[in-house]
């Protein structure tokens, strides 16, 4: 689908209540491959869709609104409200999205994320040193988008200070492939808009329901977020997942897709 300046790969499955779901910024809308099936036979309506220079979307080198970009799915499929599902950067925009646009926002469920703005305060040593080897290998000329990929599972796959192979095989395959294509030569991502203020500043204003899900083996900040959004949200709920990292969805599908299903059906239905 068309929006301004850009491109969008849509994809929905399923009947029911609607969901979008919203993947993190090492991936694509295959992160959810294989979660849509267990959520298509529950009766829910399952949207996802690759966000602007992910996957199979494009984006002009604009200006743009990622929570523009999400009503706008909703809105070429002819749906008010939708349960966002977002994991990491994902999780983000589900937030701010459901900010900016409240009415359009029945439940959130944030997978290994956090609020735009949070600093946690504290120095974090178990991301420094991917960070620190993130920086020298993309100021090298020509960038070495192989080791940049390789870097990006072993911290988001495997999780910071695991043994290299901790995930399985066919996850960390999968994160490596969508992931190299963010250090394709040329790669076009457009430039966000944030939101103003950020969200760590209006969490008060959130007033759906909100289920938050980590990892433990994620990355700390992760936890130090969950931590803040646990204790500034009204009604949220809070679940660590044991002995998975920051791919939640596509380490354990079927445990998370049983807490989504759990979480939202007492919301049932919406439209």
């Amino acid at each position: 689908m068309d929006v301004p300046g850009g491109r969008l790969l849509v994809v929905d499955d399923g009947g029911g209540p609607p969901i979008l779901l919203l993947h993190a910024g090492v991936a694509d809308l295959r992160a959810w491959d294989a979660m849509v099936p267990g959520l298509a036979d529950a009766d829910y309506h399952v949207i996802r869709y690759d966000a602007r220079g992910y996957g199979q979307s494009t984006t002009d080198d604009v200006t743009f609104s990622n929570r523009a970009d999400a009503i706008a799915v909703l809105d070429a499929l002819g749906i008010g409200r939708a349960a966002l599902v977002g994991n990491s950067r994902g999780g983000q925009i589900t937030i701010d999205t459901a900010l900016e646009f409240p009415d359009r926002v029945v439940a959130l469920v944030t997978v290994g994320s956090g609020p735009g703005g949070f600093d946690p305060g504290i120095e974090l040593l178990d991301e420094a040193p991917y960070e620190a080897e993130a920086e020298r290998l993309a100021s090298a000329d020509p960038v070495d988008g192989d080791a940049l990929a390789d870097l990006d599972v072993r911290l988001w796959a495997d999780g910071p200070n695991q043994p290299v192979g901790r995930a399985p095989a066919g996850v960390r395959g999968a994160v490596r492939e969508m992931t190299r294509m963010q250090y394709a030569p040329g790669h076009v991502s457009g430039k966000p808009i944030p939101l103003e203020p950020a969200a760590n500043e209006r969490l008060a204003e959130l007033r759906c329901p909100v289920l938050l899900v980590n990892g433990s083996l994620d990355v700390q900040y992760i936890a130090l977020a969950t931590e803040r959004l646990g204790a500034a949200l009204r009604d949220v709920r809070v679940v660590t997942i044991p002995n998975v990292a920051h791919m939640v969805g596509m380490e354990v599908p079927a445990k998370l897709n049983e807490l989504i299903v759990e979480f939202l059906q007492p919301l049932r239905p919406w439209s």
